[in-house]
């Protein structure tokens, strides 16, 4: 099962970032990238890729104690930027030590659990809106999104999301996300029943 442990906004944050999108998506050059789905919107904060059902329990069980061990903090979207000519997103503001400090918990979880994980790097808090197949101009989408800025909201919640990859070759076709599991923020440790 492909999977990622992720931050899920709110619906009210997703329909103001659904509004500036609408916005880019008139810019010169957009009909040449390819949008992500709304339903889908999410910050990953550990990508584990592939993961042997046979290490989900104890996956499941280390990232409840991740969470757990985290309080709740205030989060917004904000702003934007991109990777290379290939991926435009949307940033966040507030809460970014909290954030970082969950995404390094999540990711040590994955590890303990025996999942194998690429090479660890700084975690670079963004939500994807777009990608390009081949390198694009995306510094006015960025420029477009300068002002963003949402409504703040409090994270309280870790989900571990399922993503299923497009298979059909339909052109526009999304990956599928379905969150399969989700634990509360702060709710202390996990006491295993003896």
């Amino acid at each position: 099962m492909r999977l990622f442990a992720a931050v899920l906004p709110p619906a009210e944050a997703v329909a103001e970032l659904d509004l500036a999108v609408d916005r880019l998506r008139t810019l010169p050059g957009a009909d040449r990238l390819r949008w992500t789905g709304r339903e889908g919107w999410h910050l990953t904060l550990a990508f584990m890729g592939d993961v042997d059902d046979r290490l989900q329990p104890d996956l499941r069980e280390r990232l409840a104690r991740a969470a757990g061990r985290t309080p709740p903090f205030a989060l917004r979207l904000h702003a934007g930027g991109h990777f290379g000519g290939r991926a435009l997103w949307a940033g966040a503001a507030g809460g970014l030590a909290e954030l970082r400090l969950l995404a390094e918990r999540a990711d040590a979880a994955a590890r303990r659990a025996g999942v194998p994980m690429d090479e660890h790097r700084r975690y670079t808090a963004h939500l994807t809106i777009a990608r390009s197949r081949v390198d694009a101009a995306l510094r006015p989408f960025v420029d477009g999104l300068s002002g963003f800025e949402g409504t703040p909201w409090e994270v309280s919640e870790l989900a571990l999301v399922r993503s299923e990859l497009p298979v059909s070759g339909v052109p526009g076709e999304r990956p599928r996300y379905e969150t399969v599991a989700s634990w509360h923020l702060g709710a202390g440790p996990v006491v295993r029943p003896r």
